[in-house]
């Protein structure tokens, strides 16, 4: 991951938190089947957040987390193939 994508999916969440409450659909009556507007926006909006929380899944889960070494590679990652278990200090083993 590049800080040019970190940034894009920091955008996209200020995006989608900014746009949860309907602030622009206060104080309106309207009604659409039988549902106010402003829960109908709640449903597309929510259908819409978890598409993009999926996308993200699938793309960038891990990223900013990811260690890279002196070369740059980023082969040693959290949880990844090259992660060792450190001691404990202190305290009892369980």
């Amino acid at each position: 991951m590049n800080r040019n994508e970190l940034g894009i999916w920091i955008v996209v969440a200020v995006v989608l938190a900014g746009l949860t409450v309907p602030w622009f659909l206060w104080g309106s009556a309207t009604v659409v089947a039988g549902l106010p507007v402003w829960l109908w926006w709640h449903i597309g909006w929510m259908g819409l957040a978890s598409v993009v929380f999926w996308i993200f899944a699938q793309r960038a889960w891990g990223i900013g987390i990811e260690s890279t070494d002196d070369d740059g590679s980023s082969e040693r990652r959290v949880g990844g193939p090259g992660r060792t278990r450190e001691p404990r200090t202190g305290g009892d083993s369980p």
